[in-house]
């Protein structure tokens, strides 16, 4: 897979706005969104609990058991965190949204615990 950057002042842009989140989340949510894409029939428009599941997935996926880390080190912490940086892309108009769409479809989305510590796929067992 190539690897994205922003061009243009895009990721200036972006810092004005929120500064709380690493430019690599703002490139791993776009790149979430197309592997959302890549895993349906045909392309249509992908709800925000699909693209926070499809972020956990894509973490799983890139970063095995590190997925946690690395997102947290870019500032995301939750799945509300996800929809912050969603909302901010779209607030600059580097995404679309349908008007039904909201940052509350990405909280509690998926709890960070579950995903990445408690049901990781490759753990061994399954702490209470």
């Amino acid at each position: 897979m190539t690897e994205l950057t922003f061009r243009d002042g895009i990721m200036d842009r972006i810092l004005l706005r929120e500064r709380r989140f690493d430019e690599r989340a703002y490139l791993f949510v776009l790149a979430a969104l197309e592997y959302c894409q890549q895993r349906l029939p045909e392309r249509r428009h992908i709800s925000g609990r699909e693209l926070a599941h499809g972020c956990r997935d894509l973490a799983i996926e890139r970063y095995g058991v590190m997925a946690r880390l690395v997102l947290e080190h870019w500032g995301v912490r939750s799945s509300g965190d996800i929809g912050d940086v969603v909302f901010t892309l779209v607030e600059l108009e580097l995404l679309l949204s349908q008007p039904d769409d909201s940052r509350e479809e990405f909280v509690d989305a998926f709890d960070f615990d579950d995903a990445f510590e408690r049901r990781y796929p490759w753990c061994g067992a399954i702490h209470a």
